[in-house]
């Protein structure tokens, strides 16, 4: 099938394989609200030469279709870029297995009632955890997507990648009847044991922590303040102001970051990386979508700038190995660059030390969304939980504000990294795609950063 689609020209040949099902079930307005189920298969074909690619796709990967595909771009690429040098697979044999996500419950074992517990379990939490909780939702969700690749290379790769996600969000009223949203999810790429009691109780207790900074916090000042990020808020800001910008493919595109490798554009006490190993992370996988196997990519190391991540094709764009990051949210499209669990690693200060050391400054546990432009590194998040540090020690909690800077000069700056390291989880999108990923920090600090908030007489 692979030589018949190489037939008439191509460099590089490839067989994807998906088969996914999942279940979502939602509490809002007091009763279970939907409960979901979802599944497809499918199979894709692609031919590439040089810059060019042709695709194909079927939901119906019998053999019969799946030759037919491999016809259909066959006549394309005779038509395209047929060549005299026929690329032919003489053999095939399986990957090595690789287990950096190992599950112990499939999610087809467990019932629906189960799963349902585990969404009850969290709004009853909740319900006892403030009076000024006016509005719950709570959600679980869970996916099993099995994958396999035979390419051109003669390998054959097989993967299965566990997503449970759970999370709350919650409404608060106060006293002037204002409403004061808060909400907290986690996920992991692992089986049903992922929904254990402690980690909704977390989730559950983090949603209610961050809506009552709300309600008792003040409007946010605005100017220029020393700012502390805690390890708690994620890396939020390594996966939107830098991490983006080190997606080769937007480095091809002019990002802040291209033509820099070599070169020192952050704080010697910063290393930066990109981890398709770290165990039962989010974004762990054993293969990317193109059959090359994940691994530890180093894009900062001490200040400077080593590399970027990287799919087959922008690698040999570069003259560079593949990186594993090449992914694709289904058989029915292309893989493009995707971050993994991307992160800032913990330096050498006690994170109570960082906070000791501001005198006037902002403390940022939960960050918010935001804006990046990758061109200029420029952007603005908003902060979901924050506080006043006064003297060392961390006071009013505050609302309303938002960080404004640039990626580079903020890397630069960071004077001090602690030696903790906190998660968070999302689903990135990118071209119209998703990727569950995660992305991590330790805490730091920056000196000088823009707080945007409430301007009182002029005065920060």
């Amino acid at each position: 099938m692979l030589n018949h689609s190489l037939s008439s020209g191509g460099e590089y040949s490839e067989i994807f394989y998906e088969d996914f099902y999942g279940t979502s079930i939602v509490y809002d307005n007091g009763k279970i609200e939907k409960i979901n189920f979802s599944s497809r298969k499918g199979a894709s074909i692609r031919v590439v030469s040089a810059e060019e690619t042709i695709f194909a796709h079927t939901n119906d990967p019998t053999y019969e279709n799946l030759m037919n595909l491999a016809e259909t771009l066959r006549k394309n690429a005779s038509e395209r870029f047929g060549s005299n040098n026929i690329v032919k697979v003489e053999e095939l044999k399986e990957a090595e297995k690789r287990d950096f996500a190992p599950f112990e419950i499939p999610f087809d074992n467990v019932s629906v009632e189960q799963k349902v517990e585990k969404v009850l379990k969290g709004v009853e939490l909740l319900k006892n955890a403030d009076k000024r909780i006016k509005q719950i939702t709570v959600s679980y969700a869970d996916s099993s997507r099995k994958v396999k690749i035979v390419n051109s290379e003669g390998k054959i790769v097989e993967d299965i990648r566990n997503y449970p996600h759970y999370a709350a969000i919650i409404f608060a009223q106060d006293e002037e009847g204002n409403l004061f949203r808060g909400y907290s999810s986690d996920g992991a790429n692992m089986g049903f044991e992922f929904f254990t009691d402690e980690m909704i109780e977390k989730v559950t207790k983090d949603a209610v922590r961050q809506v009552v900074s709300q309600i008792e916090g003040v409007d946010a000042p605005a100017g220029e303040f020393t700012v502390v990020l805690s390890s708690e808020a994620g890396g939020t800001m390594i996966h939107e102001a830098c991490g983006h910008g080190m997606e080769a493919d937007l480095v091809l595109s002019g990002s802040v970051y291209r033509e820099k490798v070599g070169k020192e554009i952050a704080s010697q006490k910063i290393t930066v990386v990109d981890d398709g190993t770290d165990k039962n992370k989010r974004g762990t996988l054993n293969y990317d979508d193109e059959g090359t196997p994940t691994q530890r990519t180093v894009l900062i190391e001490k200040g400077v700038l080593k590399g970027y991540m990287h799919s087959k094709i922008t690698a040999k764009k570069f003259g560079v190995e593949p990186t594993g990051n090449g992914r694709r949210e289904s058989y029915m499209v292309l893989p493009i660059v995707r971050m993994r669990n991307t992160m800032i690693l913990p330096g050498e200060d006690d994170p109570q030390d960082i906070i000791k050391s501001v005198k006037y400054g902002i403390f940022v546990r939960k960050m918010g969304g935001g804006q990046v432009d990758v061109i200029s590194g420029d952007f603005q998040f908003g902060v979901d939980e924050g506080y006043i540090i006064e003297n060392g020690e961390i006071k009013q909690s505050i609302r309303g504000a938002s960080l404004v800077g640039n990626g580079l000069k903020v890397l630069e700056s960071i004077d001090m990294v602690g030696n903790d390291l906190g998660y968070g989880v999302g689903t990135c999108g990118k071209d119209g795609q998703g990727a569950p990923v995660s992305d991590a920090q330790p805490t730091i600090r920056i000196p000088k950063l823009i707080v945007g908030g409430i301007v009182k007489g002029g005065n920060n």
